[in-house]
């Protein structure tokens, strides 16, 4: 009797905590849907400009049509398409991905074949490092619009991603027949980098800079990277002089603060290189310049700062990571570059783990093969590195860090021929190298 008294007993707290359950996650699923995201104040010099002004009231203004007329469906592709911007501008791409994708989905839950939302959803899913999601809704999309040059836009950086270098060239060729401006001219660049033509590369950049408006974000981004390709080929005047201007047109240029870093840093000139970063790291939110701040503090002999960046910046990265994996609407991918973040803090087995996820996501992608070759370098599983290293040059790319990298592979592997072809490359283009990597390459040099 009391036995069954029990179960009936369990059975109502059962049916009772279900309910409070699925109330509950009625509740959170109404939040999610009903969550506001107002911009973010920007920071330093970006705060008070007359563009920061304009967004603001751009921003306001579609809030009211979009938050009294929930069947306007331009107003939401129009603060999407904001959201995207404005994360590109403070390097806060998670929780602009979510707003920008908060919309894009309300669109899509009313009309699934709506052409721009279809585009942003791929571009956002390219953002997280869904690359192979982003580059499926893209195709998705071309199929209904085939003659429009953004969308071949996001397929050329879908399969770059992917590794699938032909299909981007095609997508490229494509784009460039219907808009030659500054989107397909940069990626034109891109792609005869990734090849290893690096003064068409420059060329191509050159017109992309000229396409673009100057002062506005895409472009000086476009010049930034103009310049880091006269940096990787040796004319630091010229990277210098485009950094100047990017800072000119662009006062506040986080991106173009950086590059000063990387030209005071070539000169070893620590303080100025770590004051640089501290102020580019200041204005944008992105990982890059706290790896790189490290990087110089090290150089500098304050290795304890040093480490204590390389240690909040894995911990921080898993986080941001998990966070992805509880909220589809973030999803970020990491594991490239915690792969490298566990390098230097010595866990090679997380190195390796993080490394062989990325692989397993793209495995035609150079810079993922490159990533796990170097993993297994370090772990001194040479022989495992090479058939990585061999996908990671099938470009045929220059890049510094690629050929050193792969000199160094190759004279553990026994190849003295090969090391001493691509280090003696490199010891030209030692100044893009970072520190460490340059002094085992022109150590491993001398001794072949």
């Amino acid at each position: 009797m009391k036995k069954n008294h029990f179960y009936w007993v369990a059975i109502v707290l059962f049916i009772a905590a279900a309910g409070f359950i699925v109330v509950k996650y009625k509740k959170n699923e109404k939040l999610k849907t009903a969550t506001f995201y107002p911009l973010k104040e920007r920071t330093g010099s970006m705060a008070n400009t007359a563009e920061a002004k304009q967004v603001k009231k751009q921003f306001a203004d579609l809030m009211k049509v979009a938050g009294t007329n929930p069947d306007d469906m331009k107003s939401r592709i129009s603060l999407a398409s904001l959201y995207i911007q404005e994360a590109r501008v403070t390097g806060n791409y998670m929780y602009y991905d979510m707003a920008a994708m908060k919309y894009v989905n309300e669109v899509l839950e009313k009309d699934a074949m709506n052409f721009e939302a279809l585009t942003f959803k791929s571009l956002l899913y390219l953002s997280q490092h869904h690359f192979a999601e982003g580059l499926a809704i893209a195709e998705k999309a071309k199929a209904q619009n085939p003659d429009n040059a953004f969308v071949h836009g996001i397929l050329v950086d879908g399969n770059v991603e992917m590794g699938n270098y032909d299909g981007a060239i095609d997508e490229a060729e494509k784009m460039m027949s219907i808009r030659p401006d500054m989107r397909s001219y940069s990626r034109v660049s891109y792609l005869r980098e990734i090849h290893g033509d690096y003064p068409g590369a420059i060329e191509a950049m050159k017109l992309a800079v000229d396409a673009g408006l100057p002062g506005d974000e895409s472009t000086e981004w476009t010049r930034v990277h103009l310049a880091r390709l006269y940096e990787i080929t040796g004319d630091l005047r010229s990277a210098e002089m485009h950094y100047l201007i990017a800072l000119q047109k662009r006062p506040g240029y986080a991106y173009a603060i950086a590059g000063q870093g990387r030209i005071a840093l070539a000169a070893k000139d620590y303080n100025k290189a770590i004051a640089s970063y501290l102020h580019a790291d200041s204005l944008v939110n992105d990982y890059s310049f706290k790896e790189d701040i490290a990087e110089v503090y090290e150089l500098a002999g304050q290795k304890n700062k040093s480490d204590s960046i390389i240690k909040w910046l894995a911990s921080a990265m898993s986080q941001d990571a998990k966070s992805g994996q509880q909220d589809d609407n973030i999803g970020h991918y990491a594991d490239r570059e915690l792969a490298y973040i566990y390098l230097k803090t010595g866990d090679y087995d997380k190195a390796l783990e993080h490394g062989l996820a990325e692989y397993n996501r793209r495995p035609a992608n150079i810079d993922v093969n490159e990533t796990v070759a170097w993993v297994y370098y370090n772990r001194k599983e040479y022989d495992k590195a090479l058939p990585y290293l061999e996908t990671a040059m099938k470009t045929k790319s220059k890049n510094p860090t690629l050929l050193c990298r792969a000199g160094l592979i190759y004279a553990k592997a026994g190849n003295k021929t090969k090391a001493k072809e691509l280090l003696g490359e490199v010891a030209k283009a030692s100044y893009c190298l970072t520190e460490s990597l340059k002094n085992q390459g022109l150590t491993t040099l001398q001794a072949l």
